[in-house]
């Protein structure tokens, strides 16, 4: 798929798609990390980590409202939608991967990946370079070049000046979408950042500062608006062995230590797929139940979207309930394998039959 720059309201709808697919690829990653910690242990960093995962089902929230409230229709259980991974995100001129892997030092660093705030302004947004096969942005079709995102901070502010620039255009008429499918603050998990209905040109722009300054900062500080620190440093801490505190600049915590188990992990098998489980048995039996469950998480997350606003709580409930299916598989060896252990597969689909 190869993306336009936002000159339509159906160019503005493929990009708030990409930004749910984008922003829902995080979850598996964060939720494999998170499993993969033995109980009882790196409690802190369990906490950081969960926390940044509550607010990606936020992110991914705001942008269902963004999509609706310009018409469009979130689905959550459309084809490629879940990746496969390891797959590529855009890291200047090259790409970085994102797995489903055990908690580890390169965990965290392919995590600060992910959250680093935006680098390039203006035509340095994009850079031309041979795209990925496993990327989940797309390349931009501009002047028949294969232009590629230089990041996903950049892929946002292009978002940001599309919606601005059809408002211009439209008005109030850009928001043309049934308010009774906006998610609002009734409806969401109070513990993950302030909620945003999309409604006109003032709440989108609200909308898109919450994710990027969640994840990024505000305006090159190291918090959000609502002043709680953002996903990037919250991360760092693991790494820097350090909490921040108010006062501190980026890079150099002087807050307590922040102590970190690295060893206290099930050494579960990266970027698992539904072919690696082909034996029949009870191992395979609970890796396919739980894939089915996060079918049905999706399936869920589509309705409270399409209009039933009412049970997302219940769906980023069930986000850390079927923690207890991953834990069934975690603690079992990858059959074949020595000195790896079973892990759980994000797919949502039945299960292949074995000849």
């Amino acid at each position: 798929m190869t993306l336009r720059r936002i000159t339509t309201v159906e160019d503005l709808h493929a990009y708030l798609h990409i930004a749910m697919q984008l922003e829902h690829a995080t979850i598996p990653p964060y939720l494999t990390a998170l499993y993969s910690m033995h109980p009882t242990t790196n409690a802190d960093a369990y906490r950081v980590i969960r926390v940044v995962a509550v607010e990606e089902m936020l992110h991914l929230t705001l942008a269902a409202n963004l999509l609706n409230a310009v018409g469009g229709t979130p689905d959550l259980t459309a084809e490629g939608f879940v990746p496969t991974y390891p797959a590529h995100l855009p890291d200047g001129e090259t790409d970085f991967e994102v797995g489903t892997r055990a908690f580890s030092r390169d965990t965290i660093e392919t995590f600060l990946k992910i959250e680093r705030p935006a680098l390039a302004e203006g035509d340095g947004r994009f850079v031309a370079r041979e795209r990925s096969s496993r990327a989940l942005l797309p390349g931009v079709d501009a002047h028949e070049d294969d232009l590629h995102f230089y990041s996903i901070g950049e892929f946002y502010a292009e978002v940001g000046e599309g919606l601005q620039r059809l408002y211009d255009e439209m008005g109030d008429d850009l928001f043309c979408g049934d308010p009774a499918r906006q998610v609002g603050a009734a409806y969401y998990y109070s513990g993950g950042g302030a909620i945003v209905e999309v409604t006109d040109g003032a709440s989108a722009a609200a909308a898109m500062r919450v994710i990027s300054e969640q994840g990024e900062g505000l305006g090159g500080t190291i918090y959000d608006e609502e002043g709680e620190l953002a996903h990037y440093y919250r991360f760092q801490q693991l790494l820097l062995g350090r909490y921040y505190q108010p006062g501190d600049q980026g890079g150099t915590p002087t807050g307590p230590p922040f102590e970190v188990d690295w060893e206290a992990v099930y050494p579960v098998k990266a970027d698992a797929q539904l072919d690696d489980y082909r034996e029949p048995g009870e191992l395979r039996d609970a890796v396919f139940a739980y894939s089915a469950t996060y079918g049905e998480f999706l399936t869920r997350l589509t309705e409270a979207f399409s209009g039933r606003p009412d049970l997302l709580l219940p769906a980023v409930g069930d986000m850390f309930r079927i923690k207890e299916l991953a834990s069934q598989i975690i603690r079992n060896p990858m059959p074949g394998a020595a000195g790896v252990n079973a892990a759980p597969v994000f797919r949502g689909l039945a299960p292949v039959e074995v000849s």
